[in-house]
C-alpha cells in the first residue's frame, strides 16, 4: 500500500470510529508535514502530543528553550481543523487548543484538506 492509500485507509478508519493509535499517528503525522508544505518556516511550533510537532510560519526561527509561538491541540481536534471539519473560533472556543505568542492563528492556512 503507497503512502496516499495508507493515509485514506486510516481516515476511512476514523471517520467510521474505529481509528487506533497508528492511524492517529499517520493522520496527525501527514497533516502537520502538509502544514509545513504550506506555511513553511521556524516561527511558530505546532504539537499534537503524542504524535507529532513540526515547526511553520514565517518569521524568527527558534533555536533553545520553550519557543516563543506554540500551538498545542490533542489529534482528533487537529485533524478535524486540518480537514475543515470544525473551524479555528470554533476549535478555541472548545478550550483544548493551547495557542501562545505570536502569529499563532492558523486560521488562514486551515483547512489543508477540505472533505
Amino acid at each position: 500500500m503507497n503512502p496516499d492509500q495508507a493515509l485514506e485507509a486510516a481516515l476511512s478508519r476514523y471517520d467510521a470510529g474505529e481509528a487506533g493509535r497508528a492511524d492517529l499517528k499517520l493522520l496527525v503525522k501527514g497533516l502537520l508535514k502538509l502544514l509545513v508544505a504550506k506555511a513553511p518556516g521556524h516561527a511558530v511550533e505546532v504539537r499534537v502530543p503524542p504524535y507529532g510537532a513540526v515547526q511553520c510560519i514565517e518569521g524568527p526561527r527558534h533555536t533553545r528553550g520553550t519557543p516563543g509561538a506554540v500551538v498545542e491541540m490533542p489529534a482528533e481536534l487537529w485533524i478535524d481543523l486540518a480537514l475543515g471539519r470544525i473551524g479555528w473560533t470554533e476549535a478555541r472556543a472548545t478550550g483544548k487548543v493551547r495557542a501562545s505568542g505570536e502569529r499563532t492563528d492558523l486560521s488562514g492556512l486551515l483547512p489543508l484538506l477540505p472533505r
